[in-house]
């Protein structure tokens, strides 16, 4: 990975704040339950398990900024 070198050493809940959301907007704009989010919500990004992983990364990057049509 080229962009976001520390990205994967901060917790879920850092980025989260980071970005301006909630837990329950990022599990929305992921589309997983609120309550996946609230238990990794204190791990690292690196340690999450992979299938959510991939799921929250672009947003806790804030990848999902650049779709919004206006």
């Amino acid at each position: 990975m080229i962009f976001g070198f520390g990205i994967h050493r901060k917790t879920v809940k850092e980025l989260r704040k980071n970005q301006g959301l909630t837990a329950r907007e990022v599990a929305q704009i992921a589309k997983v339950d609120t309550v996946d989010i609230l238990k990794v919500e204190n791990t690292k990004l690196k340690d999450v398990p992979e299938p959510l992983r991939s799921k929250i990364t672009p947003v806790l990057r804030g990848d999902f900024m650049d779709k919004i049509p206006w």
